[in-house]
């Protein structure tokens, strides 16, 4: 290669510009030959700042060929702060360009990025005040009221589309939801109303924050419907949803099918929090599916678990096989079916179960089997006999002690083998004797009464009564109960219905008539020296009875005591109640050994209160009456001791309310 020369002068050397081809030319005129220009290799950083200068040979026609030195790849040794000569390369030119720290280099890229993001700025804040002018006064994007997509609508269009869509189903039950439990109520009869304009409202303005309208764009906003109702209204519709939606808490147990246990599990109770459940309905009634209503749970202290082991351990082990009852001279069979009925489970420890036996019901089952070895006592009676009273002795028996015999019946159960239990036999004394019959002293009446007067149907009534309290015995210091004595009276114990008058209005009730027995009871107690215990007068004075001495008794439909006659023995002898019934007449007396001399003082009728007129619309059952005035009576009862010669007196006084004038249709000019 021809050999590099540097041009030197006293002056300063310049840098002269290369030239390949290019369209450009120098300051100077040039040969028709292009010049073939020397490009020395790149000196080292140490040898100092370079400048290349062509050659002052010419060249030949032939194109010149520009040699250029390999560049270095790592500037870090370039002088900084100097002009560095960069040679021309492939037919290109290139100036002298300066080097840049790293400081440079960053600096000069962070004002790029900087003119970049202002420049992103300016674009967004054009298109955010766009968007604010486009959707000004309109509903905020992304709003969905109850299902129906109102963002971006003016209010009246929003308005008009919720009434298109949730309008027509306004007037539809809406479903209550607790749990697994649903039921419905009327809107309107809960005082439901939709407030079209303040749903608008409260689905509020455009957010000026940016973010919240750019996440607009890709998200829905939920916004309830705004009701009005009249709370009282709605909370008395709710309180009438209770029988559905209530439950109450049921622990788990095991029930039988024959022989078969089945496990119950325990189930929690729940009850509706009205005030709460008020609050969601007229939050949620518009929108679709049920309202969620809140409520409590009331545990329980039973599990499944717990029921199943249960189950597993106790419930059917017991039942696997029959037991058998030893007797004297026979033995008797405890079947599976009779063992499942007469299990009976609670809640026990640790959520399982506690099993009891029901002795009544093993005793049924086992009692026929042993008749033969079982000889019944018999307690004494006394009974009329030609009129006067017969004591009829009394009889031991030998019987089982049932409790004694399974006390142990729950081990069997529990056992796969061996499962019989022994029965144990004693000696049973009656509880009445002979010889306390005979001491009672009954043989003679003491007190009696009749009364009359009553329809068939009643006197079915009375005569069943009758025949319950016949033959009752009342020692001494004790208290006799009519209600306590009959027990309930319906339909199964044998007692009809009966017509009854009520306000002028008929109608028909179980056990009427039972009111009759009860005066007549309390008279013949009365004339018997007994002591008044309990007893009420009826409202309206009966004409059939004596006034101020008469009584009326009533039982709930549950048989429960709600009025009662009631009266003490105070005699020293027993009393000994008999009945005698006729279809136009009752009979009470009371038998026993004479003590007391009883005679009675009705006083005059005074505060007269006259009867108050009551029409009977037409066509509703009436029956006319003339109506009785009310008035105030005292009744004086004189009672001497005929053992001790004292007497006192007893003086109650009674109220009674008129009855009232009925009219049947409307009432006479």
């Amino acid at each position: 290669m021809p050999e590099n020369h540097d041009h030197q002068s006293g002056a300063e050397p310049s840098t002269e510009r290369l030239h390949t081809g290019s369209d450009q030319r120098s300051s100077e005129p040039e040969r028709d030959v292009e010049r073939t220009t020397r490009i020395p290799p790149v000196p080292a950083a140490d040898e100092g700042t370079q400048r290349i200068q062509p050659t002052a040979e010419p060249e030949s026609d032939a194109e010149r060929t520009a040699q250029i030195a390999a560049l270095p790849t790592d500037f870090s040794n370039f002088p900084i702060g100097e002009t560095q000569a960069i040679p021309q390369v492939a037919g290109g030119w290139s100036a002298a360009v300066p080097p840049q720290s790293p400081a440079q280099r960053k600096k000069r890229g962070l004002i790029r990025a900087g003119i970049a993001a202002g420049a992103a700025v300016g674009v967004l804040a054009l298109l955010y005040v766009g968007d604010l002018a486009l959707t000004s006064g309109t509903v905020p994007r992304g709003t969905v009221v109850a299902g129906v997509a109102i963002g971006g609508m003016e209010p009246a269009a929003a308005e008009s589309a919720l009434k298109a869509e949730l309008g027509p189903g306004l007037d539809q039950p809406v479903q209550l939801q607790v749990a697994d439990r649903s039921t419905t109520i009327n809107p309107a009869d809960a005082g439901l109303q939709m407030d079209w304009s303040a749903t608008v409202a409260e689905a509020g303005e455009q957010p000026l924050n940016p973010f919240t309208r750019i996440a607009s764009l890709f998200s829905t906003r939920e916004v309830a419907p705004v009701s009005h109702g009249d709370r009282d209204q709605l909370v008395q519709a709710l309180e009438q949803t209770r029988p559905q939606l209530d439950r109450e808490p049921a622990e788990g147990t095991i029930r039988f099918e024959g022989a078969e246990p089945v496990a119950v599990e325990p189930v929690t109770g729940q009850f509706i929090d009205v005030q709460r459940a008020t609050d969601e309905v007229l939050t949620h009634w518009a929108e679709d599916g049920p309202v969620q209503v809140p409520f409590t749970e009331k545990p329980v202290s039973t599990t499944a678990d717990g029921v199943q082991r249960a189950l597993r351990e106790i419930a059917q082990p017991a039942v696997k096989s029959p037991v058998t009852v030893r007797g004297e001279g026979k033995n008797a069979t405890l079947a599976p079916e009779a063992i499942a009925a007469a299990l009976r489970f609670e809640p026990g420890v640790e959520g399982g179960l506690k099993a009891n036996i029901d002795l009544p019901s093993v005793i049924g089952a086992v009692e026929p089997q042993l008749a033969d070895t079982i000889k019944p006592g018999k307690d004494a009676e006394i009974v009329l006999e030609g009129g006067r009273p017969v004591v009829k002795p009394s009889t031991d028996g030998i019987g089982v002690n049932w409790d004694k015999s399974f006390e142990r019946l729950m081990d069997v159960l529990r056992a796969p083998q061996n499962r019989s239990v022994q029965a144990v036999y004693e000696h049973q004394p009656a509880k009445f004797t002979t010889e306390q019959a005979d001491k009672m002293g009954i043989k003679e009446v003491v007190g009696e009464f009749t009364t009359g007067g009553f329809e068939p149907a009643s006197g079915v009534n009375i005569r069943r009564t009758a025949e319950q309290v016949n033959g009752a015995i009342i020692k001494p210091g004790e208290t006799f109960s009519l209600n306590g004595h009959t027990g309930p009276r319906g339909t199964a114990q044998g007692y009809v219905e009966s017509g009854i008058i009520q306000d002028g209005r008929p109608g028909r009730a179980v056990g009427g008539g039972i009111s009759q027995f009860a005066t007549t009871l309390y008279n013949a107690s009365y004339f018997a020296g007994m002591q008044d215990v309990e007893h009420k007068a009826h409202s309206y004075y009966i004409s059939r009875y004596p006034a101020g001495r008469e009584a009326t008794v009533f039982q709930s439909p549950s048989g429960a005591s709600i009025i009662d006659v009631k009266f003490k023995n105070v005699s020293k002898s027993g009393i000994l109640i008999t009945t005698t019934w006729t279809p136009s007449s009752i009979t009470v007396k009371l038998w026993g050994t004479k003590q007391f001399e009883v005679s009675s003082q009705t006083g005059e009728r005074t505060n007269p209160t006259q009867p108050h007129e009551k029409v009977v619309p037409p066509g509703e059952p009436c029956s006319p009456s003339k109506g009785s005035p009310g008035f105030t009576v005292t009744d004086t009862r004189t009672i001497r001791d005929i053992t001790t010669g004292q007497t006192r007196n007893e003086t109650q006084r009674t109220r009674y309310e008129p009855q009232p004038i009925i009219h049947c249709g409307a009432p006479p000019a």
